[in-house]
Protein backbone atom coordinates (compact mmCIF):
# COMPACT_ATOMS: atom_id res chain seq x y z
CA UNK A 1 0.00 0.00 0.00
CA UNK A 2 2.48 2.55 0.67
CA UNK A 3 4.25 1.57 -3.00
CA UNK A 4 1.28 2.65 -4.12
CA UNK A 5 1.51 5.92 -2.26
CA UNK A 6 5.30 6.84 -3.19
CA UNK A 7 4.38 5.44 -6.89
CA UNK A 8 1.54 8.27 -6.90
CA UNK A 9 3.59 10.99 -5.25
CA UNK A 10 6.02 10.70 -7.82
CA UNK A 11 3.34 10.71 -10.85
CA UNK A 12 1.93 13.51 -9.70
CA UNK A 13 5.24 15.38 -8.93
CA UNK A 14 6.35 14.57 -12.46
CA UNK A 15 2.92 15.94 -13.84
CA UNK A 16 3.70 19.61 -12.27
CA UNK A 17 3.25 20.51 -9.13
CA UNK A 18 0.44 22.87 -8.08
CA UNK A 19 3.09 25.82 -7.67
CA UNK A 20 4.21 25.44 -11.22
CA UNK A 21 2.79 28.29 -13.38
CA UNK A 22 0.52 27.24 -15.92
CA UNK A 23 1.65 26.67 -19.98
CA UNK A 24 -0.45 28.97 -21.22
CA UNK A 25 -2.78 31.89 -19.91
CA UNK A 26 -5.12 33.73 -21.35
CA UNK A 27 -2.69 36.88 -21.93
CA UNK A 28 -0.66 34.24 -24.05
CA UNK A 29 -3.12 32.68 -25.44
CA UNK A 30 -3.22 34.12 -29.43
CA UNK A 31 -5.46 36.36 -30.16
CA UNK A 32 -7.09 34.08 -33.22
CA UNK A 33 -8.16 31.69 -30.87
CA UNK A 34 -9.46 34.18 -28.56
CA UNK A 35 -11.06 36.82 -30.67
CA UNK A 36 -14.66 36.70 -32.52
CA UNK A 37 -14.08 36.62 -35.83
CA UNK A 38 -14.01 39.95 -38.18
CA UNK A 39 -17.80 40.20 -39.52
CA UNK A 40 -17.82 39.86 -43.24
CA UNK A 41 -19.07 42.43 -45.55
CA UNK A 42 -21.70 40.54 -46.64
CA UNK A 43 -22.86 39.96 -42.64
CA UNK A 44 -22.08 43.78 -41.71
CA UNK A 45 -24.48 44.33 -45.31
CA UNK A 46 -26.97 41.80 -43.62
CA UNK A 47 -27.16 43.28 -40.16
CA UNK A 48 -27.69 46.81 -41.71
CA UNK A 49 -30.45 45.90 -43.28
CA UNK A 50 -31.31 44.07 -39.93
CA UNK A 51 -31.21 47.80 -38.31
CA UNK A 52 -33.70 49.48 -40.88
CA UNK A 53 -36.68 47.14 -39.66
CA UNK A 54 -38.99 47.12 -37.56
CA UNK A 55 -39.30 47.21 -33.70
CA UNK A 56 -37.89 44.23 -32.13
CA UNK A 57 -36.81 43.07 -34.92
CA UNK A 58 -34.38 45.92 -35.90
CA UNK A 59 -32.73 45.00 -32.54
CA UNK A 60 -32.20 41.11 -33.77
CA UNK A 61 -28.57 39.53 -33.99
CA UNK A 62 -28.24 38.43 -37.51
CA UNK A 63 -25.64 35.52 -36.98
CA UNK A 64 -27.71 34.59 -34.23
CA UNK A 65 -30.47 33.94 -36.58
CA UNK A 66 -27.92 32.41 -39.00
CA UNK A 67 -27.13 29.76 -36.45
CA UNK A 68 -30.86 29.08 -35.22
CA UNK A 69 -31.76 28.90 -38.35
CA UNK A 70 -29.41 25.97 -39.17
CA UNK A 71 -32.07 24.17 -37.03
CA UNK A 72 -34.07 24.68 -40.05
CA UNK A 73 -31.82 23.84 -42.94
CA UNK A 74 -32.80 20.35 -42.12
CA UNK A 75 -36.63 20.41 -43.83
CA UNK A 76 -36.70 24.23 -45.15
CA UNK A 77 -34.19 26.15 -47.92
CA UNK A 78 -35.05 29.66 -48.39
CA UNK A 79 -33.15 30.43 -51.73
CA UNK A 80 -35.58 31.65 -54.40
CA UNK A 81 -36.42 28.38 -56.77
CA UNK A 82 -34.58 26.12 -54.35
CA UNK A 83 -37.10 22.45 -53.97
CA UNK A 84 -39.37 22.09 -51.22
CA UNK A 85 -37.79 19.69 -48.86
CA UNK A 86 -39.64 17.96 -45.96
CA UNK A 87 -41.07 21.57 -45.20
CA UNK A 88 -41.89 23.74 -47.64
CA UNK A 89 -39.55 26.25 -49.58
CA UNK A 90 -39.59 29.59 -47.42
CA UNK A 91 -38.39 32.16 -49.90
CA UNK A 92 -41.15 34.48 -50.05
CA UNK A 93 -42.67 33.47 -46.79
CA UNK A 94 -44.03 37.00 -45.38
CA UNK A 95 -46.92 38.19 -46.64
CA UNK A 96 -47.99 34.30 -48.24
CA UNK A 97 -51.38 33.03 -47.14
CA UNK A 98 -50.68 30.02 -44.91
CA UNK A 99 -50.50 26.52 -47.28
CA UNK A 100 -49.83 28.06 -50.36
CA UNK A 101 -45.96 27.41 -50.83
CA UNK A 102 -46.07 26.16 -54.89
CA UNK A 103 -45.47 22.11 -55.27
CA UNK A 104 -45.97 21.58 -51.47
CA UNK A 105 -48.44 19.34 -49.99
CA UNK A 106 -49.87 20.63 -46.62
CA UNK A 107 -51.46 18.69 -44.07
CA UNK A 108 -55.72 19.32 -43.40
CA UNK A 109 -54.84 21.66 -40.35
CA UNK A 110 -52.48 23.82 -42.73
CA UNK A 111 -55.31 23.86 -45.68
CA UNK A 112 -57.98 24.41 -43.22
CA UNK A 113 -56.20 27.68 -41.52
CA UNK A 114 -56.47 31.50 -42.72
CA UNK A 115 -54.35 33.63 -42.30
CA UNK A 116 -51.01 35.24 -44.14
CA UNK A 117 -47.73 35.05 -42.67
CA UNK A 118 -46.03 38.25 -40.73
CA UNK A 119 -43.98 38.75 -37.75
CA UNK A 120 -46.31 37.98 -34.92
CA UNK A 121 -47.68 34.46 -36.70
CA UNK A 122 -44.50 33.30 -37.49
CA UNK A 123 -43.30 34.13 -34.08
CA UNK A 124 -46.49 32.44 -32.20
CA UNK A 125 -45.61 29.30 -35.09
CA UNK A 126 -42.09 28.67 -34.22
CA UNK A 127 -43.18 28.82 -30.68
CA UNK A 128 -44.47 26.06 -30.92
CA UNK A 129 -46.24 24.91 -33.98
CA UNK A 130 -48.06 22.03 -32.28
CA UNK A 131 -50.15 24.14 -29.94
CA UNK A 132 -50.61 27.21 -32.61
CA UNK A 133 -52.01 24.57 -34.89
CA UNK A 134 -52.60 21.43 -33.30
CA UNK A 135 -52.59 18.35 -36.02
CA UNK A 136 -49.64 20.27 -38.52
CA UNK A 137 -46.97 17.65 -39.70
CA UNK A 138 -44.35 20.07 -38.43
CA UNK A 139 -42.02 17.44 -36.30
CA UNK A 140 -40.50 20.79 -34.83
CA UNK A 141 -40.94 21.62 -30.67
CA UNK A 142 -40.28 25.11 -31.54
CA UNK A 143 -37.77 27.42 -30.37
CA UNK A 144 -38.71 28.19 -26.83
CA UNK A 145 -36.31 31.84 -26.24
CA UNK A 146 -37.80 34.79 -27.49
CA UNK A 147 -34.55 36.14 -28.56
CA UNK A 148 -33.69 33.26 -30.82
CA UNK A 149 -37.06 33.73 -32.05
CA UNK A 150 -36.61 37.52 -32.62
CA UNK A 151 -33.03 36.80 -34.14
CA UNK A 152 -34.64 34.28 -36.53
CA UNK A 153 -37.26 36.29 -37.81
CA UNK A 154 -35.27 38.77 -38.69
CA UNK A 155 -32.73 36.48 -40.56
CA UNK A 156 -35.78 35.21 -42.76
CA UNK A 157 -37.19 38.93 -42.90
CA UNK A 158 -33.61 39.62 -44.70
CA UNK A 159 -32.91 35.85 -46.29
CA UNK A 160 -36.17 34.96 -47.49
CA UNK A 161 -37.54 37.99 -49.53
CA UNK A 162 -37.59 38.50 -52.66
CA UNK A 163 -35.24 41.24 -54.13
CA UNK A 164 -36.99 44.43 -55.41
Amino acid sequence: MRALLVIGLLTLSACGSPEAPPSTTTAETPASTTAAAPATTETADRQEEIAELAAPYNQANYEAGRRVFAQCRACHVIEAGAPNRVGPNLHGVFGREIGTAPGFNYSQPVQDANFVWDAEHLDHWLQNPQTFLPGNRMAFAGVRDETQRRDLIAYLMVEAEPED
